[in-house]
């Protein structure tokens, strides 16, 4: 696949018209019958979800720290793999194996001091590319960790808003 023929009149046009670059993307969940499980909507399938077995889930689905981490993964790996393919570095294997660390006193609310999500998260990139040079393999590591959207999102977290949409209000209650 030659990728730079492919993103050339991408780049043009984003360069021309920056407005164009801008993308935006959704996911929606939704409850199921369970009140430790949910449907995932990405827009182009849905997944199951659940709670994580240490939180009291059937532990048979992905938990939302297993998606978290695909998504990390997802994105290191291909990153990857389009950063070598544009830098012309042949491999012959490249992949990303994904661990993070979490205490779940912290999101069971059992202790304050034990703070809710991951403490950390480690990336190892499993690459075999006999005739790279180690100036390319340095410029690989770079362009994958500079490009790759899910970890420069984890390691400088945008602005969060949250929205809660109220239900029907409780009519205030008549005391006599």
């Amino acid at each position: 696949m030659d990728l730079r023929s492919i993103q050339k009149p991408l780049k043009e046009k984003y360069r021309t018209d920056p407005n164009t670059s801008r993308i935006t993307l959704t996911a929606k969940s939704g409850q199921t019958e369970t009140p430790v499980a949910c449907s995932v909507d990405v827009g182009r399938t849905i997944y199951q979800a659940g709670a994580h077995a240490g939180v009291g889930g059937a532990g048979t689905v992905a938990c939302s720290g297993d998606l978290l981490l695909g998504a990390l993964a997802a994105c290191a790996q291909i990153t990857c793999q389009m950063v070598a393919a544009a830098m012309g570095i042949p491999t012959e294997r490249i992949e990303v194996t994904i661990n993070g660390e979490l205490d779940l006193r912290g999101t069971l609310g059992i202790s304050n001091e034990v703070p809710v999500g991951f403490e950390s998260i480690d990336l190892r990139f499993d690459i075999v590319a006999p005739e790279a040079t180690p100036e390319q393999l340095r410029g690989l590591h770079e362009k994958t960790e500079q490009y790759c959207v899910v970890m420069q999102t984890l390691m400088q977290p945008p602005a969060m808003q949250t929205e809660w949409v109220s239900q029907p209000k409780i009519p205030p209650s008549h005391s006599k």
